[in-house]
């Protein structure tokens, strides 16, 4: 009669753990020793599948965080790579409207010089009032004039088409200044076309 029991009792999908909750019957357990049972039963302590797969998930999570950290900083980076090529296209955007204003600009620079006449003053208020809003405009888009005259020659700032034998100033000094320079943001739009002393 004892043997019945215990087969019916091995037959018996689920057994209760130490902590009072029934689980699977592992089928190798069956039969086995108390202590072969333990050992395979995930929630008693001599078990180690528990601490083994502690330690696999949390390698796995520490390489997901790694990972998320190196795709936060690659994005970042192309982030600030993309800013940095819109920023150049708008300033060559601005910079090739620029470049052709300032002839624009040289226009009313000549006429204002051509016309001293007092029959003409008022007409050169006009101009000297367009030419001032139109030099603010540029301005304040980073467009500054090269100082050229009583300056040393610069090749990166200055474009010589004449020198002049002088004693009054020192070879190599900028005299006079033909056509106006620009710098844009600190590039050079435009070489200034100057006059350079030369010792005679």
């Amino acid at each position: 009669m004892a043997s019945n029991n215990k087969d019916k009792e091995n037959s018996k999908p689920f057994v209760a753990t130490s902590g009072g909750k029934l689980v699977d019957r592992p089928e190798s357990a069956a039969g086995e020793s108390p202590a072969v049972a333990r050992a395979l039963d995930p929630q008693t302590e001599g078990g180690s599948a528990v601490p083994d797969e502690m330690q696999k998930l949390a390698a796995e999570k520490q390489e997901l965080m790694d990972t998320l950290v190196r795709r936060q900083a690659d994005f970042e980076n192309y982030r600030k790579r993309v800013e940095k090529e819109r920023q150049q296209d708008r300033h060559r955007g601005v910079e090739l409207l620029i470049e052709g204003i300032l002839p624009v600009l040289d226009t009313f620079d000549r006429a204002l010089e051509a016309h001293e006449d007092p029959a003409y003053a008022e007409y050169r208020k006009g101009f000297e009032l367009i030419r001032r809003q139109l030099w603010d405009l540029l301005a304040k888009q980073g467009v500054e004039r090269i100082e050229a005259v009583g300056k040393l020659f610069d090749p990166h700032l200055h474009h010589a088409i004449e020198s002049v034998e002088t004693t009054e100033h020192e070879e190599d000094t900028v005299v006079a200044e033909m056509q106006p320079g620009y710098t844009f943001h600190g590039r050079v739009l435009r070489p200034a076309m100057v006059r350079v002393a030369k010792e005679s």
